[in-house]
């Protein structure tokens, strides 16, 4: 019971490590990353305190050696996903009515354990599995799940501390209670934070959590565990299971006590679940929450007053970090006809000279993309470019599956606005820019507005402030994170909560209060302190 209203420590953002030559940062990570290479892992499904291995078993491969294994991780069968929803349940008993402070301390501690002994653990398993450089890896696997760590028990308080006003001789108080069930997180590949925070954001609020990660990601999901472990967290609050993915979700989503989704991940499967969910209210003791960070095709566009310099270095990170595998990635650009061959000529010089390799070669900017499906489907986006008369690839194009995944960072030039690679996600290396009359800037912004069916994030540039503000109007819904002169991906928690609407989800906003709102179920409490003993009102008199 709390005797004291405590105060948290103030939330920061966790300083990025630079990882400069002869930095001692960089060696503690290279050698780490050489360690863990040339181990072999045998990863089980953790339920409750139990690490069970099913004798059922996958290998895991680097996407940029793919000869190399790293191991093997023991996929689920349905009695165990059964087993983790009941021992979830039976913990949700003592978590659900753990003091909010014990809660915090336990995420505190894990900010700190990822801080110093878990970050270069944690960054090169990233690096490893997930093909991330260095740079890639530390502002994601460390400091952006620091962040959420930290930021999301200050959110706590503050949810905590709203409160509602009392009338003379009653007391009214809101308590934030967990959902009454348990909640199922499914995270992506592509950022070690998101597969961190998840599961935790729920987690903190006292809910008890189903978290099925990614295959591909299931290396640093092995140490997110042990983290969480290390920093406290009861047996059976968060139970990592792998398997089959359909199968999973039907048993988790038709049993009774199923209180809510958290996703990241594709349209598609987001829009199933809303189906089955609703094919199973009858099924449920309460209307689950349905959270959803999913799908997006988001833009950069110019206006004529742009600096072509300012645009081409957007669209070389914005594009091709990570391999353009972020739901924030730009893939679509709109520039004036004006500001084109400057911008190709910055852009082309820019993308020639990057890199392409293995991340522990910390010179590469460019590693693999995640898997074979994803490479097969990005290479095929690109050698129909390659034929079709309406668009030219423009800058790289080349592609090989011999060692690794790697495919050249892409530029497609298109004369025509709807074409297939404008309105698809890709989720790689791939750039489709549609050059536009400098005189249909206005019109070009219903292009933007209208050709996608996602709105997640998006950066226009201009240099004439009448323009910006016409344009922030008219994109008013295109964008749930919208730039302005910068590039549209590298949201920093606390400072841009991240999340876009349409297509592209629900929208709540993941290292924000708002996110944190979904996982409390309030209970509004009067007490009276001089209760009436006459049903008389004084109209009667």
């Amino acid at each position: 019971m709390s005797n004291g209203f405590f105060k948290v420590p103030k939330a920061v953002n966790e300083p990025v490590r630079a990882y400069a030559p002869g930095s001692k940062e960089r060696e503690s990570l290279l050698a780490m990353y050489a360690k863990m290479y040339n181990q072999k892992v045998d990863i089980p499904a953790y339920i409750g305190s139990e690490e069970i291995r099913t004798g059922k078993t996958a290998e895991i491969f680097p996407p940029h050696d793919i000869k190399h294994s790293l191991g093997i991780f023991h996929e689920a069968q349905q009695e165990h996903i059964e087993k983790a929803v009941n021992v979830a349940l039976e913990a949700r008993v003592k978590w659900a009515t753990t003091p909010w402070e014990e809660r915090a301390a336990i995420f505190l501690r894990a900010a700190e354990l990822l801080a110093g002994p878990y970050r270069d653990k944690l960054n090169a398993a990233t690096m490893i599995c997930q093909s991330k450089n260095v740079f890639q890896a530390e502002i994601d696997a460390a400091c952006e799940l620091i962040d959420f760590f930290r930021f999301n028990v200050e959110f706590m308080t503050d949810i905590y501390q709203n409160q509602p006003i009392s009338s003379p001789g009653t007391w009214n108080r809101t308590e934030y209670r967990s959902l009454e069930g348990f909640v199922y997180a499914i995270t992506p590949f592509n950022f070690t934070s998101i597969a961190g925070n998840l599961p935790t954001a729920p987690a903190l609020m006292g809910n008890v959590v189903i978290w099925k990660p990614a295959r591909t990601q299931i290396f640093s999901a092995q140490i997110l565990m042990q983290l969480f472990k290390e920093a406290g967290l009861p047996d059976g609050v968060i139970n990592m299971v792998t398997g089959k993915s359909n199968m999973i979700t039907e048993v988790v989503m038709k049993h009774p006590s199923f209180a809510g989704v958290h996703f990241t991940g594709s349209t598609q499967v987001f829009k199933s679940f809303w189906k089955l969910i609703g094919n199973n209210m009858e099924t449920y003791k309460y209307y689950p929450r349905i959270v959803g960070e999913t799908g997006g095709k988001d833009f950069v566009w110019a206006h004529p007053s742009a600096c072509p310099a300012e645009v081409a270095t957007a669209l070389a990170r914005g594009a091709f970090e990570y391999q353009g595998q972020k739901c924030s990635a730009a893939s679509r650009a709109y520039i004036p006809q004006s500001l084109w061959n400057d911008t190709f000529k910055v852009l082309k010089e820019q993308l020639d000279s990057m890199k392409m390799g293995s991340p522990d070669d910390t010179s590469n900017f460019i590693n693999a993309v995640i898997d074979k499906a994803s490479y097969e489907n990005l290479t095929g986006f690109i050698a129909r470019a390659q034929k079709d008369t309406d668009a030219e690839v423009v800058i790289g194009g080349e592609y090989s599956d011999e060692v690794g995944y790697f495919i050249r960072p892409t530029v497609i030039k298109t004369t025509n606005p709807h074409y297939k690679t404008m309105e698809e996600e890709l989720f790689g290396p791939v750039l489709t820019i549609y050059v536009y009359d400098d005189k249909d800037w206005e019109a070009s912004l219903d292009l933007v507005n209208n050709t996608s069916p996602y709105a997640l994030t998006g950066a226009i540039f201009s240099k004439d402030r009448y323009v910006t503000e016409f344009a922030q109007r008219k994109l008013v819904d295109a964008a749930g994170n919208f730039y302005i002169n910068d590039k549209p991906t590298g949201a920093v928690v606390g400072q841009q909560p991240f999340g876009g609407a349409r297509g592209s989800g629900t929208n709540d906003k993941a290292g924000s209060v708002w996110n944190l709102l979904r996982w409390v179920n309030t209970r509004s409490i009067k007490e009276n302190f001089l209760p009436p003993t006459d049903y008389k009102y004084p109209f009667l008199g």
